[in-house]
């Protein structure tokens, strides 16, 4: 990989009313004119990412809001975006001016707090205004990483930004310093793992999918080889193996042949499903695939897709997932999807929601997805278990994951499921 993408970065989060500084802030940190930067309020109207290398702290993404106190028409929409970046941000950037403390600040004070994301405060513009001290005893109330900074003061920057990264450093959270494990634990040191990759539409032009990608290199940082083919070659090359591999994975809609050509005594699963438990709650989606059983005619469903891709004839997630869910359903099932980060708040007239593997999501953001569901009470499962769940060959794809697998089999013996195929 050329460039670390987007989902696998630290997300910040930049908050502040209109005309705190946000904007000259951002452009300060990254040394661009990455923000529009203006005295008339309301400037920013939309989310800013900018994604840069953070040394040495590492690859980031910040995410620059519009301002909240913005009079314009545009300004409820704005503000429902902003709240959003709650969703996506593993760090909250607090940009104030001095002495100036609103119920605006309690309140991303209160949400970060909720959240359990680490808060760091900037005190913007003390070129116009020192703090008073009330004011700072004040702040210090809501955390001790405080940033006090002038973002025109060219002279200064260096330092203000090292205090930022300082304080980054210490509340980086744990999967960003050591990130989940991939593929990884499931190869021994000089093991290999085979992955069958289609070749299809869907496969972009002369290069192979993000999924496809990482586990390549986890194999590779592990100390493990991959053999790639595909689906069409797999059991000649498997067949002229000396060596039995570790593992086998598949693209999801492959999954049929390829536990069809893998012996018994190899394990086996699925990208997606590497996927569920490196961005997500492996065993949450696990369970939640049996709801599949519950469905009934007319049952909604949601099909929530990351990327926001032009989607072709066959698509996956609008056409694939919708179709095998009414086969194996025998019901007409009502269908919505939702794509990028546009999600739902009211899941509750769902009965499941089915997720892609979340390869442009940042772990954080799946992880609030999932939990936004289970407080809904609707199931949640993705791609890859839904897949295999309608093939026929859960079981055989959980089989590297006991802990999930035995939940998946929890779960069908407490709502008494009919154990079609799985």
């Amino acid at each position: 990989m050329r460039k670390t993408p987007k989902s696998l970065r630290l997300h910040i989060g930049i908050f502040g009313r209109t005309n705190v500084g946000k904007s000259s802030f951002l452009n300060m940190v990254s040394n661009q004119d990455v923000a529009i930067t203006s005295s008339v309020p309301g400037t920013t109207t939309d989310v800013v990412e900018k994604t840069m290398e953070l040394l040495s702290l590492g690859p980031v993404v910040f995410l620059d809001t519009a301002g909240v106190n913005d009079s314009s028409v545009l300004a409820p929409l704005r503000a429902e975006k902003t709240k959003k970046v709650f969703n996506r941000s593993d760090v909250i950037l607090l940009i104030l001016e001095p002495d100036v403390w609103t119920e605006f600040e309690d309140n991303i004070c209160r949400e970060a707090k909720d959240r359990q994301i680490p808060l760091i405060i900037i005190v913007n513009k003390i070129d116009t205004k020192q703090p008073s001290y009330d004011f700072i005893e004040k702040i210090k109330r809501q955390t001790d990483r405080i940033v006090f900074c002038s973002s025109i003061d060219k002279e200064k920057k260096d330092g203000y930004i090292n205090t930022l990264k300082k304080y980054l450093i210490n509340i980086c959270p744990e999967e960003f310093i050591n990130p989940p494990v991939l593929i990884g634990d499931l190869l021994r040191p000089g093991g290999m793992a085979v992955l069958i990759v289609p070749i299809d539409l869907e496969a972009p032009k002369g290069r192979i999918i993000l999924p496809q990608v990482q586990t390549i290199r986890d194999a590779l940082d592990n100390d493990a080889s991959a053999l790639v083919v595909k689906e069409g070659e797999y059991r000649h090359v498997l067949n002229n193996l000396k060596t039995a591999p570790d593992i086998v994975v598949c693209d999801s809609q492959v999954v049929l042949k390829m536990t069809a050509d893998t012996p018994d005594n190899l394990k086996c699963t699925t990208f997606s499903i590497l996927f569920a438990r490196y961005k997500g709650d492996l065993i949450e989606m696990a369970r939640g695939a049996r709801a599949i059983d519950t469905l009934g005619a007319g049952d909604k469903i949601l099909i929530a897709e990351a990327c926001s891709h032009h989607p072709i004839q066959d698509d996956i997630g609008r056409v694939k997932i919708p179709r095998w869910l009414r086969q194996y359903t025998g019901v007409e099932l009502s269908i919505d999807v939702c794509a990028g980060h546009d999600y739902p708040e009211n899941l509750k007239e769902y009965k499941l929601v089915v997720h892609c593997g979340s390869c442009m999501l940042s772990r954080r953001e799946t992880l609030f997805r999932i939990q936004q569901a289970h407080q809904a009470g609707v199931p949640i499962t993705n791609y890859g278990m839904c897949i295999s769940f309608t093939q026929g060959v859960m079981k055989r794809v959980l089989g590297p994951f006991p802990a999930a697998q035995q939940a998946y089999n929890k779960r069908r013996m407490e709502h008494g499921h009919i154990d079609r195929t799985n």
